[in-house]
């Protein structure tokens, strides 16, 4: 093997793992984000707390949609919840269009410090939704805020959380960004 093509086999291989390595990175990310709290992002829990406080904390729910023709709305706007206690929130997304619709929900919760704390028992986000034309489909979010929230330094004076989803189109998401890098294509 000459030097010429073992530079161009070794150029190859970065190129390709710099490729792979940007399709894993946002699934990567969001797996991080839900095992560490990080950046606001809301963990998933097993089971509720068993300690209730008598502290109270306002829940406000966003709603967003990127480039999709539906609506989305939360069911309330805001709701009182007991530090600890379980809470149970509604989403309805509306598909206004002729065709079906292929979404999926992301998530945070800000301020950023509640994060670790606002954890979700039952939730939609990160699934793939297939919506029909016209097809209205409500979503529950069972959730609590775990009571460490009220002894950590950073966090203790937060009583007031924004729960924000924001719908996005997943269906040919990567069908399209092979096609843009050639990966598939006969050559």
């Amino acid at each position: 093997m000459t030097g010429k093509n073992r530079v161009a086999l070794i150029c190859g291989g970065v190129a390709a793992l710099m490729l792979v390595a940007a399709f894993a990175a946002v699934p990567l990310y969001q797996l991080f984000c839900q095992v560490t709290g990080f950046d606001g992002t809301v963990r998933k829990a097993e089971a509720a707390p068993t300690e209730v406080l008598d502290q109270m904390a306002t829940i406000h729910f966003d709603t967003n949609v990127r480039n999709l023709p539906m609506t989305f709305k939360a069911e309330q706007v805001t709701q009182k919840v007991h530090v600890g206690e379980t809470g149970m929130a509604y989403f309805t997304v509306t598909n206004t269009s002729n065709a079906p619709i292929h979404a999926t929900a992301a998530y945070n919760v800000v301020p950023e410090h509640a994060g670790p704390y606002f954890q979700k028992l039952q939730c939609f986000c990160f699934e793939g939704q297939e919506i029909a034309a016209g097809e209205s489909v409500t979503f529950p979010v069972q959730y609590f805020v775990a009571p460490e929230l009220a002894t950590d330094v950073e966090a203790r004076g937060v009583r007031e959380i924004t729960l924000s989803y924001t719908f996005y189109p997943t269906k040919g998401f990567q069908q399209a960004a092979l096609a843009e890098s050639g990966i598939g294509k006969a050559g």
